[in-house]
């Protein structure tokens, strides 16, 4: 057996005794199923497709590389049944073995850059994977350190440029409204600062949406049940309907203050325009589930992605005279997101609108 990687096949279908290969093809598919029909071809050597001492197998790697195996017989052709199967089944064995270690060897790098991506939101400082292995495979580890880099760079910038955005737009609505406050007509004081606490409050949210969830804030365990009953309490001692309907610990690794500002956008989205937030948490295998359902008007189908968009108010359900600017469930989903989770809206069957949101349990510690 002879192996050697090339940019292309060099098996080509057919040849003498290409019938007695289709046991070994499909135990190779098999062994391993993300290799297609086209990804494996056994036949006669492209070169040499006459000679019936030779064959090839050609497996496409995922790169789109290939990575071909010679078998050379020096057997006349009536060898005998036994050694026949016991030559075909070594040969059969070896070949995995091979293909197996060298798709692994291949992959194992894409793995671990796959990791790395999802850990790059974890913590404030990112880890370079290892410049290593082939010419091909370190250049990549080098571009993608690079650009782990460039991205902790730029969230680090952002962050301070918001925070000079957010005192330099707050200190002149502070003057005037202590300005309003010396105003002899009282209905206009009045409708200032009503202007300036709307101004302040979409200067938050906007600053909250450019900032996303890359904060400072450490990762740790914590219940999820624990946050969530802790705002159905506080909306039902406000006076609001809310209710922990049931409720399974659920501990993840997360940022306590980021879930609990996304959680409590969606029960104050709940009360607001659905009059009522029913609260649930259950744990679903390796997932829990948060569900929070409301008595409202439901959304349209058709809406449902766009309810995600940022500045963006549902006619429906959404005014002016409700408050808000379109950016609550922006955030939220920003933090869910950011903690390798996931949130969806439903209409639920009768009335009313059920926001769904999964999130990855916390796996045992070392």
């Amino acid at each position: 057996i002879e192996a050697h990687w090339s940019r292309s096949e060099h098996a080509i279908p057919g040849g003498p005794g290409s019938v007695e290969w289709d046991g070994l093809k499909r135990q190779l598919q098999e062994l391993a199923p993300e290799l297609t029909g086209s990804q494996i071809i056994i036949g006669a050597n492209r070169a040499l497709s006459s000679d019936p001492h030779l064959a090839m197998i050609s497996m496409q790697l995922p790169d789109d590389s290939w990575i071909n195996i010679s078998l050379f017989s020096r057997l006349t052709p009536q060898p005998s049944h036994h050694g026949t199967i016991l030559s075909t089944s070594l040969m059969a064995l070896g070949v995995i073995g091979l293909s197996i270690l060298v798709v692994r060897w291949m992959t194992q790098p894409l793995r671990t850059f796959a990791d790395a991506a999802r850990q790059l939101y974890g913590g404030a400082e990112h880890k370079p994977v290892p410049e290593q292995g082939p010419r091909e495979v370190r250049e990549l580890a080098t571009a993608f350190n690079d650009m782990q880099a460039r991205i902790t760079q730029l969230i680090d910038d952002r962050t301070q440029a918001l925070a000079a955005v957010s005192h330099d737009l707050k200190t002149p609505l502070t003057r005037l409204r202590l300005k309003a406050e010396d105003m002899a007509d009282q209905n206009a004081a009045g409708a200032i600062r009503s202007d300036l606490s709307e101004m302040e409050e979409m200067i938050d949210q906007t600053l909250s949406y450019l900032r996303g969830d890359r904060a400072d804030e450490e990762v740790r365990l914590i219940d999820v049940a624990a946050i969530l009953a802790t705002l159905v309490d506080e909306a039902s001692d406000a006076g609001h309907s809310a209710v922990m309907q049931s409720s399974e610990a659920a501990v993840i690794r997360g940022r306590p203050l980021a879930l609990r500002r996304a959680f409590s956008n969606v029960i104050q989205n709940a009360i607001k325009y659905g009059t009522s937030a029913r609260v649930s948490v259950r744990i679903a295998g390796n997932d829990a589930e948060i569900l929070v359902d409301d008595q409202g008007p439901g959304i349209a189908t058709d809406h449902v992605d766009l309810a995600f968009a940022p500045f963006t108010r549902l006619e429906a359900s959404r005014n002016k005279e409700t408050g808000g600017f379109g950016l609550g469930l922006t955030i939220t989903r920003t933090i869910i997101k950011g903690h390798q989770g996931t949130i969806q809206l439903a209409n639920r069957e009768g009335h009313g609108l059920r926001v769904q949101i999964t999130l990855p349990k916390a796996g045992p510690t070392a």
